[in-house]
């Protein structure tokens, strides 16, 4: 009994450590991609050395930052939307496995579990839009929700191949179940899953519910300080749940050369190119428009996860013969 509790206490701990350092690690490279394919200085300049201390610099100034509450704003609910916003990546980092015994809680249904408590995060953004009493808020919440809405749908189909092709709602199985020939047989789901999480996460050419041009910063107009950078925290650890599934969907997870040494190692090398992927697009692409926007997802994201589901069950029915 005394070992089992042990066990939990230091799975808690080190999912809490990777919770903390991962996304820091994210922000980083972003800060590194961008400053090469922008030609910017200032990411370069801060501590020497490649401007390591930039991301160091940015937390003391978010610290340095006066807390303000605005007086129209609901104020319980002001303070609460921000740790709503990254509980919920808290949660889904939990149950996602680097390795076969590497992982947090390996509970049966994981992939369900990640899919359900990410709109815990979608309740957080929209209670920042409505808490703050400000119509920049409130229209960059509905927006949120809008957009939520369209893209959570092709997300599930796309997952619901992967969980078709595998016989299996757990992660772990999943990865178990994985072989090379995934990487043509459900490429059109993996490209659904990059894109879709890509518009969840907000960023560009998703970011209309922040479009600064139109709606200042959207539901987070009224925050500063801490409670703003746990937005941004959120955001990056968004970042490395997506990647980190889409690289034990796609990519088999920890299955690679010496896996059962460095196994771990493969999942987060496979996360990392799904999280450099996201940086990319952000830098690459232009804002779509709000009408774009809903006809990439159910003009171009559905019919494209509902073809790759026809070819995952006709597989799965002709493979199991």
């Amino acid at each position: 009994m005394a070992g089992d509790i042990v066990e939990i206490v230091l799975r808690a701990v080190c999912v809490l450590a990777a919770f903390l350092v991962l996304p820091l690690l994210v922000g980083q490279t972003e800060h590194k991609v961008m400053a090469h394919m922008q030609g910017r200085l200032g990411p370069m300049e801060a501590g020497g050395f490649h401007g390591w201390a930039q991301l160091v610099a940015d937390g003391i100034k978010f610290t340095q930052k006066e807390d303000i509450v605005p007086l129209a704003a609901d104020k319980r609910v002001f303070r609460i939307a921000p740790a709503l916003g990254i509980v919920s990546y808290l949660f889904a980092l939990a149950v996602i496995p680097l390795g076969p015994h590497t992982v947090g809680a390996d509970v049966p249904g994981s992939l369900v579990w990640v899919l359900a408590v990410g709109g815990i995060g979608t309740v957080g953004t929209l209670m920042a839009g409505w808490g703050s009493g400000n119509k920049y808020s409130l229209l960059g919440g509905l927006r949120t929700a809008a957009q939520l809405v369209s893209y959570e749908l092709p997300l599930i189909l796309a997952c619901a191949s992967f969980a078709i092709a595998a016989g299996s709602l757990s992660l772990v199985g999943i990865a178990h179940a994985w072989t090379p020939w995934w990487l043509l047989w459900q490429l059109p789901g993996a490209i659904v899953f990059l894109v879709a999480a890509t518009a969840e996460l907000q960023r560009p050419p998703f970011d209309m519910p922040v479009a600064d041009s139109e709606l200042v910063m959207g539901p987070y107009t009224e925050y500063t300080g801490l409670r703003f950078a746990l937005f941004l925290l959120a955001e990056y650890a968004g970042i490395v749940v997506m990647s980190l599934l889409l690289g034990v969907l796609y990519l088999g997870g920890w299955t690679g050369p010496f896996d059962h040494q460095i196994g771990w190692l493969w999942t987060l090398l496979k996360g990392a190119i799904f999280a450099v992927l996201i940086i990319w697009i952000r830098v690459a692409w232009p804002r779509l428009r709000e009408d774009q926007l809903q006809r990439v997802a159910w003009l171009g994201l559905v019919p494209l996860a509902l073809l790759q589901l026809a070819i995952t069950a006709i597989g799965v029915v002709v493979t199991s013969r």
